[in-house]
Order: structure tokens, then sequence, then C-alpha cells
């Protein structure tokens, strides 16, 4: 897999994995994500070994994630998208997604799925669209999942 940096002003998206920061990822997505609350850490950093990652980091701390599932021929996954509130309004997300949809290895896929309550007005610049078939489209779901004793 071919691993990306890009630097601009005192920011920096990344894929490497060993530079990304699970315990801050974990922090946004158990306590503010929304999507992900009560998620282990362990879960984090499981989702982080198997999955392509581009982190956004700002000197140093990281700051955003996309995380990407794919087979890297056919099909993407698109999750975990966030960015820190202190940092939203700056066009960062624009950067992280145009990082996401330009590296070389998710390029000439058939189909990329993303599910999110929000920003539609961004991923709809990258091509995105609602489902034209929702009769077509089924799932497993259990958002209590984290929440849940085993």
């Amino acid at each position: 897999m071919e691993s990306i940096e890009i630097e601009f002003d005192d920011f920096i998206i990344t894929t490497e994995k060993s530079k990304m920061n699970v315990v801050a990822i974990h922090d946004f997505l158990s306590n503010y994500s929304g999507w992900s609350n009560n998620i282990p850490i362990e879960k984090v950093q499981t989702s982080i070994d198997n999955s392509l990652n581009f982190g956004l980091f700002h000197q140093g701390d990281q700051i955003g994630l996309a995380r990407v599932i794919s087979d890297y021929s056919t099909i993407a996954y698109l999750g975990d998208i966030y960015i820190l509130e202190n940092y939203r309004g700056l066009g960062l997300s624009k950067k992280l997604m145009n990082a996401v949809m330009s590296h070389p290895n998710l390029q000439g896929l058939r189909r990329w799925i993303l599910l999110t309550s929000t920003a539609d007005w961004l991923y709809e610049k990258y091509g995105f669209t609602q489902l034209p078939k929702p009769e077509i489209y089924m799932e497993l779901y259990n958002p209590d999942i984290y929440s849940q004793k085993n």
C-alpha cells in the first residue's frame, strides 16, 4: 500500500499507520462522534490496523481522521470522518477529502459507500449522492453495540 504525506501550512495529512494517535482517535469517537459512543479503545485499534487511515495533524497533534475500508479494486467504505471542533471552518475537511479521493490505490473503484447524517454538502462535491434505489439496500445494524454488557 502506498503511503502518502501531504504538508500544508502547519498541517500534515498522512496515511502512515504508525503515526495515528489511537488515544486521540478513541477520545473523539467514543465521546464526541455520536456514531461510535463508548467504543472500546481495542476496537478503535483494530479498525485502524485494518483500514487505510488518513490522519490530519496540526503541529504534531491529531485533529482529524478519515478511514477507508476497501478491496482496492471494486469498492470502498468511507467512515469515521471528523475534524475537531476548534479546527472546523478552515477548509480542512476539503483537504482531507481531496487526499482520500486522490489516493493512488483508491482509483477506478466501481462503488464508494458513505453513511452520514451531517455534511452531505461536502460529500456531494466529491460525487456522493443519495441511494438511487434504497429498496435494494440492506443492513444488519446494532447502534447500541458498545453500550451492551457482554
